[in-house]
C-alpha cells in the first residue's frame, strides 16, 4: 500500500502494512496458547483458567460437536454473554470450518427465530437464563441440535456438570456434558483458507431490516492483527510490557464485532487475560477494576465511561492509576466527557466502525488524538468522502459528503442478500450511510447519518424495526421512531403516535407491548402522541423535521 498523508499521525509502533498471516482466525488462539500456556486466558468472578486449559476445553468440544454431525459450512448459532463457554464455542466453531452466528442474548423470541430461519442454522448454542424464550424461537424451524450450558458451570474451574439441575427439552444437549464425553483432544484437520466465511454478524445495515455481514477467516485475522497493533501494550514504555502484566476488561459483548474483536481477539493476538464480565453493572465494573490493580486496555462505549466517570467513587480511586489505555466506540464521545477521562490521566483514544467493517477500521492514534474526530485509517485501510446524490465524485477538503471505505477488514457481503450487497459494495468501497468531513490532516469527523440508525448504548437500532411493531398495536393509526439525545446512553428511542379516530392510549401501554416484541434496549422509552405527524407533499413522513424539533428543545 502506498504512503497516505495520514501515516505521519500514526503511533511509532504502527506500521502503515501489515504481512497478514495465511492462517484461519482460531490459529492466532492456538499460537499464543503453544507458546505461553500457561498464561491466564480467561478470569470469570475469581475464576482462572490458562490458554492451554481454553485450548482443550476448545479442541474437545469441536471434536464432540464433529461426531454430533456439525461440518464446515454450517452456521452455529451462539447465544451467550461474555463467559468461557462463549470463547470454547466461538473457537470450537472455527476448527470446525463453521459459520459462528452471533446472537444477542437479549432477543426476544420472534428475533431470535428470524436469525435462526434466515441463516438456516444448524446449531444452536445458549444457556440456562433464556431457555423460554429460545424454546418459543426454535419452534418451526429446521434446527437439528440445541446445547445449553449453565452459565455457573465455568465459576468454579473447568466446566463442572450441572445437566441433571436443566430441565431440557428430548434430544437437546449439555454443555459440559459434551466435552466431558469427548477425550480427543486433535485439532480437527479441516482445510481452512482467509476466503472462507467465519462470522456471520447481524446488523441495522443502513436500510431495511437487520441483515447478516457475512465476515471471513481474512477479515477476521486483519482485524486482529490491525486492532493488535494499534492497541498495543507498552507502547510508551521503555520495554516490551511482560505479557504476564497484560489484561483486558472484557465488558463489551463479545457477540458484538467491537468486543469480538476488541476484547476477545485482541487479547488473542497480545497474549493478555480477558477479565470477562457478562453485563454493565458500574459498582461491579468499579470493584472489578480495582480488584485487578491495573488493567491495560479497556474498550468501551460512551455510556460505559460516563457511568464509570461520573460516579462517585471515580474521583477518590485515582482512575489513571487503574486504566492503561482507553478506547472508545460504537457512539460519539461528548467533548465534555472526552476531557473529563483526560484529566483523570487516562490514555484515551476514540475510533468507528461497522459490522460490515469487523469492527474499528479508523482510530485516533493514542498520541496525537484530535478530540471529536473519529480518527484517520488504520493500517491498509482507504477513506473517501464522496458526493451524497452521485456517491462517485470525491468532495473538497472540509465538505460534507457520504463516508465510503476500503480495506482487508471489509465483509464479504451480506449473508443470502445479493441486491443489499451491492447496494452497500462497490468497486470493493463500503458505502457507510454516514456524512463526514475531513480536515487538512485527513482526520475525519462524522458530522451527520445519510442513514436513520438510532445508536443507544453502543448498539444499532433501526427504526423501521420499532415502527413495524408500533403498527401492530390496533390502535396506531401512524407511528414514527428517531433517536434523541441522552446524557447517559449517547441516544435514546421516542416514538411518535397517531392514534386510530376515537381511540385513547398511554405511553406505558405502548411501551409494555413493545416489550413484547423487542429487545429492552430497542423499546421506546418516550411516547408522544400527535394529531398528525409532518409529511412531504407527497405523503411521505418528514422524520428529519421531528429531529429537528427534538435538537432544538436540547438548545433550549
Amino acid at each position: 500500500m502506498m504512503t497516505k498523508p495520514w501515516h505521519k499521525f500514526y503511533d511509532y509502533n504502527v506500521p502503515f502494512t501489515i504481512r497478514y498471516p495465511r492462517n484461519p482466525a482460531h490459529k492466532i488462539f492456538l499460537m499464543t496458547a503453544g507458546i505461553h500456556p500457561d498464561k491466564i486466558c480467561t478470569r470469570f468472578y475469581g475464576s482462572d483458567l490458562t490458554y492451554w486449559q481454553i485450548r482443550e476445553q476448545v479442541l474437545r468440544m469441536a471434536n464432540a460437536l464433529a461426531a454430533k454431525g456439525v461440518k464446515k459450512g454450517d452456521r452455529v448459532g451462539v447465544h451467550l454473554p461474555n463467559c468461557p463457554q462463549f470463547i470454547i464455542s466461538y473457537l470450537a466453531i472455527m476448527h470446525l470450518g463453521g459459520i459462528v452466528v452471533n446472537m444477542n442474548p437479549l432477543y426476544t423470541p420472534a428475533e431470535l427465530h428470524f436469525i435462526i430461519e434466515n441463516t438456516e442454522m444448524d446449531t444452536l448454542i445458549t444457556f440456562d437464563m433464556f431457555l423460554d424464550n429460545v424454546r418459543k424461537a426454535v419452534t418451526d424451524t429446521k434446527l437439528k441440535r440445541v446445547v445449553v450450558t449453565k452459565i455457573t458451570d465455568y465459576i468454579n474451574g473447568l466446566g463442572v456438570s450441572t445437566a441433571k439441575s436443566l430441565d431440557l427439552e428430548e434430544g437437546w444437549l449439555h454443555f459440559s456434558e459434551l466435552i466431558e464425553n469427548c477425550k480427543d483432544t486433535r485439532p480437527p484437520r479441516i482445510p481452512i483458507v482467509l476466503e472462507d466465511p467465519a462470522m456471520i454478524q447481524f446488523t441495522g445495515g443502513t436500510t431495511g431490516f437487520p441483515k447478516g455481514a457475512l465476515l471471513t477467516h481474512g477479515n477476521l485475522v486483519a482485524a486482529t492483527f490491525q486492532a493488535g497493533m494499534w492497541a498495543a501494550p507498552g507502547v510508551y514504555s521503555p520495554h516490551t510490557m511482560p505479557q504476564q502484566e497484560r489484561s483486558v476488561l472484557a465488558v463489551l459483548p463479545l457477540f458484538h464485532v467491537y468486543g469480538n474483536i476488541y476484547a476477545m481477539n485482541w487479547a488473542f493476538f497480545s497474549c493478555a487475560t480477558q477479565i470477562l464480565v457478562p453485563r454493565f453493572d458500574i459498582d461491579e465494573i468499579l470493584d472489578t477494576i480495582v480488584k485487578a490493580g491495573h488493567i491495560v486496555f479497556f474498550p468501551a462505549v460512551p455510556t460505559m465511561i460516563t457511568a464509570i466517570v461520573n460516579h462517585p467513587k471515580a474521583a477518590s480511586l485515582d482512575l489513571g492509576k487503574y486504566i492503561g489505555l482507553l478506547s472508545s466506540g460504537g457512539a460519539p464521545m461528548p467533548l465534555e466527557l472526552i476531557e473529563r477521562v483526560i484529566d483523570l490521566g487516562i490514555i484515551f483514544n476514540e475510533g468507528y466502525g461497522l459490522s460490515e467493517s469487523s469492527s474499528v477500521i479508523t482510530a485516533n492514534p493514542f498520541g496525537y488524538t484530535k478530540v471529536g474526530s473519529i480518527g484517520i485509517p488504520m493500517a491498509d485501510n482507504d477513506f473517501r468522502i464522496v458526493d451524497v446524490e452521485n456517491g462517485v465524485e470525491d468532495v473538497k477538503p472540509g465538505q460534507s459528503g457520504e463516508l465510503i471505505l476500503k480495506g482487508p477488514t471489509i465483509m464479504k457481503g451480506y449473508w443470502n442478500n445479493p441486491a443489499e450487497t451491492d447496494n452497500q459494495l462497490k468497486d470493493g468501497w463500503l458505502y457507510t450511510g454516514d456524512i463526514a468531513q475531513a480536515d487538512e490532516d485527513s482526520f475525519i469527523f462524522i458530522v451527520d447519518r445519510k442513514k436513520d440508525m438510532i445508536i443507544a448504548s453502543g448498539f444499532n437500532i433501526y427504526p423501521r424495526e420499532i415502527e413495524e411493531v408500533l403498527y401492530e398495536y390496533p390502535k396506531v393509526s401512524e407511528a414514527v421512531a428517531i433517536g434523541i439525545p441522552h446524557d447517559y446512553r449517547g441516544e435514546t428511542v421516542k416514538a411518535f403516535i397517531v392514534l386510530q379516530p376515537g381511540e385513547t392510549a398511554t405511553e406505558e401501554e405502548i411501551i409494555d407491548f413493545c416489550k413484547i416484541k423487542l429487545a429492552p434496549y430497542k423499546v421506546p422509552k418516550i411516547v408522544e402522541f400527535r394529531d398528525a405527524v409532518p409529511k412531504s407533499p407527497v405523503g411521505k413522513i418528514l422524520r428529519k423535521v421531528l429531529r429537528d424539533e427534538e435538537m432544538a428543545k436540547t438548545k433550549k
